[in-house]
């Protein structure tokens, strides 16, 4: 479904700050599957999504989606087939809005759409069904205003945002890491839920081991802009925390693990 080919990127070239994150990146990404991403911060990561979503180019290479050579295609247009949930709780949220009508306008992504005539009503019993899923008591909140919310409301509403019209490819960037853990659990386990049942093409980036353990059926880890680690389904199903920390001993790579991915695994 998604191919990354021999992708470059530097950063601030020809001044003293050049950072050259990837020399020759490529990766695959199949129809149906559900990858957890690991790395230490500046491993390359979020730059990879910002890659896939179009929010930067690459300096050369291909990136492609579904055999289609996308990269030159600017994000607004692969929003339309891409969903994205950020880490921040208020970055995919329009906090001057009600509920309702963030949901419309998620809703009408990539439509001519305007909120001067109200939302359609014929739309309301499906965003309030969505809504009393996610058991949050949200679906008695439609009018409230976003910026009202808690940050695991908002952030749980970005998730459905992102989701409410299924996208071929659902790019979750740390979307629990602000979030208390008792929020953070929760948000997983809705993540958990929509994607099993949307049948989503899911990329997740998360500093917590147990969860990219636990979740998903292909592990990624990222280091110093390459793929050093691709576990596959089968020795998934087996891996614990202990075990991946052991690869990383054998790979002579636990400076790959920073203090906040090292913490997450106690």
């Amino acid at each position: 479904m998604l191919k990354l080919e021999h992708v470059t990127k530097t950063f601030n070239r020809g001044s003293a700050n050049e950072v050259v994150l990837y020399t020759d990146l490529n990766v695959e990404i199949q129809e149906g599957e559900f990858v957890t991403i690991i790395g230490s911060n500046g491993s390359g990561k979020s730059t990879f999504f910002n890659v896939v979503s179009g929010n930067i180019l690459q300096d050369s290479g291909k990136v492609f989606f579904r055999d289609k050579d996308v990269s030159k295609i600017p994000e607004h247009k692969r929003s339309q087939f891409i969903g994205r949930v950020f880490q921040d709780p208020q970055k995919g949220t329009a906090p001057s809005l009600t509920i309702t009508q963030n949901l419309a306008m998620a809703y009408n992504k990539g439509k001519h759409f305007g909120l001067t005539s109200g939302v359609d009503k014929e739309l309301i019993p499906l965003f309030k069904e969505e809504l009393t899923k996610m058991e949050l008591g949200l679906e008695s909140k439609m009018d409230v205003l976003v910026g009202a919310l808690s940050g695991g409301q908002r952030q749980a509403l970005s998730l459905l945002m992102a989701t409410i019209v299924r996208p071929d490819l659902l790019l979750l960037d740390e979307h629990t890491a602000a979030l208390d853990p008792k929020t953070s659990d929760l948000i997983i386990s809705l993540t958990k839920r929509l994607i099993e049942e949307k049948k989503m093409t899911t990329i997740m980036i998360t500093h917590n081991l147990k969860h990219a353990i636990t979740y998903g059926d292909r592990l990624l880890m990222f280091h110093k802009g390459q793929i050093i680690m691709d576990i596959g389904k089968e020795e998934k199903k087996t891996l614990t925390v202990e075990k991946l920390i052991e690869k990383f001993n054998s790979l002579n790579m636990l400076d790959a693990l920073d203090d906040e991915l090292a913490f997450s695994a106690n």
